[in-house]
């Protein structure tokens, strides 16, 4: 396996692509103009309280108020609690007009606020500090029990040593790293905390207090882990940046980060740039000639497989045994892609044997364990669908890249030319009745004109006959084909 991290930067935009053997499996953007909130912390006022939401909304200095949830204004539980199964009134905690110290949990999507959370987190390169909390934890992707029982007990034995008030979650990356190495970044994070509030004592809300790393610096952070093998980066700036954060928080970084400086662009070297041009197109060819459909919806998002024109070689229970174990891969690395997130469900090609669905399902479950993102399977349900979430806090590449057509307001068909030419008909008739006028004059697209000129010729006849009045065609460039007007003359 051969894991590369690729950095396109220009004045206007950055973006970062992990490549694993040529093939895209990530990618992030981040614009000048419009950059991420998530981590994000703010000074916020509080400026209306839903207690039949059991939240609230929080002016934070955007376009639009953030959210917060009761469970986000609760305190965290400690190590053995459980958490409360009923949560307090809203009002029992926020009131309107109140400052609130939140931290975004979710960037805007669409036109919902940005999501937020009273649970602050700082993250460093091996540990996450809760200085509104006491718990000491470790990645769930660690697996090893006696690794993960070293890196904890190397962690809470400095926090006692130092009596620091708060918690920490061990990272991934700090697997088979010194225990010295990650309890170094304990005053890191110490004193990036003291710096926030002071800042915060004196700030007055709306007001931003800390803002996350430009992306160049954050794949660092976060994408940079076993078994990264190099870091290209297009920047000189950005490259002499992410080598002085490396000196100082990852050394071990140093020596595979590597300034390009090729005549051809670093992405379309990787062929990445007609990756996210097909990442953009609903339909995903398999190699088998088999194909995914992935439709995304603002509640949830789905995902069809189909045999296509492949037809197998022995039976069809084999045929599509092999579609659905190829596509379970294939939408893995989709999700990735495009960065789908939310609820998830999967129609994969109905299959009798109950030793197959379990293979397609470890085989979609071992895919999604290289992923960032959170993510949980139900399993098959009565339907034949295996239904999924995967954690979701920033817009999906289609949702960042495109926006809704302008002609179809993004239901993806326009009526047809018949339909339009029907809809001039019964609104020749209405007009007809209401007005005593001598003609009509119809302004339309090229396409509907030369259908009413044409194919329904003898209906147009027919319709001046009824109505005893004459009927003309003029044809309007600037109409989309459901445009149409009804001029009386």
């Amino acid at each position: 396996m051969s894991e590369e991290i690729l950095i396109n930067v220009s004045p206007v935009e950055t973006r970062v692509a992990l490549v694993d053997n040529g093939v895209l499996q990530e990618l992030h953007i981040e614009r000048s103009h419009g950059r991420g909130f998530v981590g994000n912390i703010y000074k916020g006022k509080v400026v209306r309280v839903l207690p039949g939401m059991q939240a609230a909304f929080v002016d934070i200095g955007l376009e639009r108020t953030g959210f917060i949830h009761a469970q986000e204004l609760t305190p965290e539980p400690l190590e053995g609690e459980a958490r409360p199964t009923e949560l307090p009134d809203i009002r029992t905690l926020v009131r309107e007009g109140q400052a609130l110290v939140v931290q975004v949990s979710k960037d805007p999507i669409s036109t919902k606020g940005a999501r937020l959370t009273s649970h602050i987190t700082l993250s460093s390169r091996y540990l996450v500090y809760m200085p509104n909390s006491a718990h000491i934890g470790v990645s769930i992707r660690i697996d090893d029990d006696v690794e993960r029982k070293r890196l904890r007990d190397a962690v809470a034995a400095s926090v006692l040593e130092q009596d620091i008030s708060g918690g920490f979650i061990v990272r991934t990356v700090a697997e088979g790293i010194p225990a010295d190495a990650v309890v170094g970044d304990i005053p890191f994070l110490q004193k990036l905390w003291q710096g926030l509030t002071d800042r915060l004592s004196a700030a007055v809300a709306p007001a931003v207090i800390h803002q996350d790393m430009p992306l160049t610096l954050r794949s660092l952070r976060d994408l940079a882990r076993q078994p990264i093998e190099k870091i290209r980066v297009d920047s000189r700036q950005s490259w002499t940046q992410m080598r002085e954060f490396a000196h100082e928080y990852c050394p071990q970084l140093i020596n595979i980060i590597e300034c390009y400086q090729g005549e051809r662009p670093l992405l379309d070297l990787y062929g990445v740039e007609d990756e996210i041009a097909r990442a953009l197109d609903p339909r995903v060819g398999l190699k088998s000639n088999g194909y995914l459909i992935i439709e995304q919806t603002e509640a949830m998002t789905t995902v069809d497989v189909n045999t296509g024109a492949f037809v197998g070689r022995r039976n069809l229970e084999e045929t599509i045994f092999k579609t659905n174990m190829e596509a379970a891969s294939a939408i893995a690395r989709q999700l990735r892609v495009r960065n789908i997130g939310g609820i998830i469900v999967l129609d994969f090609i109905d299959m009798q044997d109950p030793e197959h669905q379990r293979q397609v399902l470890r085989t979609l479950e071992k895919a999604l364990e290289r992923d960032h993102s959170k993510t949980n399977i139900t399993g098959v349900s009565e339907l034949g669908l295996v239904e999924m979430t995967r954690k979701r806090t920033r817009e999906s590449l289609g949702q960042m890249l495109c926006e809704s057509c302008s002609v179809c307001r993004g239901r993806g068909q326009v009526k047809s030319a018949e339909t339009v030419c029907y809809e001039v008909f019964r609104e020749i008739l209405r007009e007809a009745r209401a007005y005593d006028n001598e003609k009509f004059l119809v302004l339309a697209s090229s396409v509907v004109v030369d259908r009413l000129l044409d194919e329904d010729a003898a209906y147009v006849a027919d319709l001046e006959a009824f109505i005893g009045r004459t009927i003309e065609f003029q044809v309007e460039p600037l109409f989309t084909q459901e445009q149409y007007d009804i001029v009386l003359v």
